[in-house]
């Protein structure tokens, strides 16, 4: 029997979590409180988020496969032939011939000898990182690396040590501080940082970590799919095969499904079998998502045009927003090389009222405050797909600016 709205408990009888309701409210106080947007049908550079239509500039979906016919097909193929779950974590009985599958063909891909997938690209980072070190270890990690990265190093023990943003130099005196102390170093970036859409210096923190004996270690979630021979990645566009020591990449953006995956030695992947917990103790994949991944890849390698449109679409964007006299960073925030591009505002709550008032336009393009990033710093993130059109983005551009010189973001 289902019970009403009316009947269920109310906060106010249980005061335990009160002080989660003082903390929304300061956040409504600073404007920076936000409503999830409910997608109404499928993830498209134009959609309907809560039975609205809007230009989609919000979506990791850089290469429009959510929707590609080939993925659907093998997805519906696999639930056919699998079911729709494997029933049990890895290690007991869920791994199915289509996993296995799946991480020879991301290794094949990446160049590497072996690959592991964890049910998303924030568990294998946090996964990842926590296994491979121990207390008596140190990081030394960008400043704004993925929070995945920053929770792996705090549940690991290791000692952490954070370099200025792509400050090579500054990166090395740390490794210098710490060369002569007992325990592992682990050198580790973004390949692309997701705020600012800056790419990583893999081949000088590369040179690092071959002279101070380091392990080296690289996030790719927003590289894969975009950098690289076919989207191989950064480390790709960086001619470092050999060099990176442990490759973290994702399912879920360019790759248009769910998951990560760590890529490297087969040693490491062994390893990350019997002491990553992410993998230990979650459910392995679908069958319908693991084929879907499997089909991705495959689209990677036939159809590079893709990619293509993407970089066309984002020098396209990148140029008109510029020249319309938004701040893309560059001065006092990191340039963007990427399809993800943000317009700094600085304030919160102007930012998230800019971000509302887009949407009341027909641009769906989110506000990021504190704590996602430093006070001072909210912006509109916007990313490019290969699948917009240019009358699409004209139109997005011309909604950008006009709302923005409403609200005095423009002269």
């Amino acid at each position: 029997m289902s019970t009403t709205l009316s009947q269920r408990p109310r906060l106010e009888d249980r005061p335990q979590l009160q002080h989660l309701t003082a903390q929304l409210n300061d956040l409504k106080a600073k404007g920076t409180y936000f409503h999830l947007r409910v997608l109404d049908d499928m993830q498209a550079p134009v959609c309907h988020y809560d039975g609205k239509q809007v230009i989609n500039l919000a979506s990791n979906n850089y290469l429009g496969l959510t929707a590609h016919p080939k993925l659907r097909e093998a997805a519906i193929q696999a639930t056919k032939e699998y079911g729709v779950g494997s029933g049990a974590v890895r290690t007991i009985a869920g791994t199915m011939k289509i996993h296995m599958e799946l991480e020879e063909k991301i290794a094949a891909f990446k160049n590497v000898e072996a690959c592991v997938v964890f049910q998303s690209g924030f568990t294998a980072n946090a996964g990842t990182v926590s296994s491979i070190l121990g207390k008596e270890d140190f990081i030394i990690s960008d400043e704004l690396n993925h929070a995945s990265i920053i929770d792996g190093a705090r549940l690991s023990r290791a000692k952490i040590k954070v370099f200025r943003h792509k400050d090579v130099g500054h990166a090395e005196e740390l490794l210098k501080e710490v060369a002569n102390e007992p325990g592992r170093k682990l050198l580790i970036t973004d390949g692309v940082f997701s705020m600012d859409g800056d790419i990583g210096p893999v081949d000088k923190l590369c040179d690092l970590a071959d002279k101070y004996g380091a392990i080296m270690m690289v996030d790719d979630a927003h590289a894969s799919g975009v950098l690289g021979r076919n989207g191989r990645g950064s480390v790709d566009h960086f001619h470092c095969h050999g060099r990176v020591d442990v490759q973290v990449g994702t399912l879920s953006k360019a790759i248009g499904a769910l998951g990560g995956y760590v890529c490297g030695s087969k040693d490491l992947i062994e390893f990350l079998y019997h002491r990553a917990r992410p993998f230990l103790f979650s459910t392995s994949h679908p069958p319908s998502v693991t084929a879907t991944c499997i089909a991705a890849f495959d689209l990677l390698e036939q159809e590079p045009e893709r990619i293509e449109r993407l970089w066309d679409n984002t020098r396209y964007f990148k140029s008109e927003l510029g020249r319309l006299g938004f701040d893309i960073g560059g001065v006092t925030t990191p340039a963007s090389e990427t399809p993800i591009t943000p317009i700094i505002i600085g304030d919160g709550k102007k930012t998230m009222e800019f971000s509302q008032a887009l949407f009341d336009a027909g641009v769906m393009a989110s506000g990021i405050a504190f704590p996602t990033v430093p006070e001072g710093k909210a912006r509109i993130r916007t990313i490019m797909t290969s699948e917009h059109t240019r009358a699409q983005l004209d139109q997005a551009l011309e909604i950008l600016e006009t709302t923005a010189r409403k609200l005095g973001i423009l002269a």
